[in-house]
């Protein structure tokens, strides 16, 4: 099993501040996965070409299951991972962004601008999530129990949680 966190920021990239953002996916994954895995943090920056070459590497070449990226889902005009995200998945998973907005509107009334989505390419499960680690812990609190079995569906390699953390949802064999 393969997990990567991507920070998609042109300042993160060049050095200019420190990321952590991969850092905190990577961190609340820890806590939440129980079986074993193998993380793989990059940090590129904004921009259609970088983001689509980069989710298609890790999905094509590198066979990750699981691609958490982080940062490029706001109204500014260098974010643009959405629009990579067109580029990419060969299914999109609508309701991964609806209920991440729901959810953070609760917080702050500025996720309303966030346009965060998720997707399939091949066996890989792609979910975009906002910039601040604050809200990629709400965000991963409100979608990743439907993860493991989604990942199930696709044909991508099988995630355990733990159960104080994260109950994931697997339907109950007939």
């Amino acid at each position: 099993m393969k997990i990567a966190a991507v920070t998609i920021s042109d300042r993160a990239s060049d050095g200019t501040y420190e990321d952590k953002s991969g850092p905190a996916i990577l961190a609340y994954l820890e806590n939440a996965v129980t079986s074993p895995w193998e993380p793989i943090h990059k940090i590129i920056p904004d921009g259609i070409e970088s983001v689509s070459r980069t989710l298609k590497q890790l999905a094509d070449e590198d066979g990750v299951d699981l691609i958490l990226t982080t940062g490029g889902t706001g109204p500014s005009p260098r974010d643009l991972t959405p629009e990579a995200m067109e580029l990419v998945m060969e299914k999109e998973l609508r309701g991964f962004g609806e209920l991440m907005r729901q959810l953070s509107l609760k917080e702050v009334p500025t996720a309303i601008l966030s346009r965060q989505t998720a997707g399939i390419r091949s066996k890989s499960l792609i979910i975009n999530l906002p910039g601040k680690p604050a809200s990629i812990k709400t965000c991963l609190d409100a979608v990743f129990q439907a993860v493991p079995y989604c990942l199930d569906l696709i044909g991508a390699g099988r995630i355990e949680t733990d159960p104080d953390v994260i109950v994931a949802f697997r339907p109950k064999a007939k």
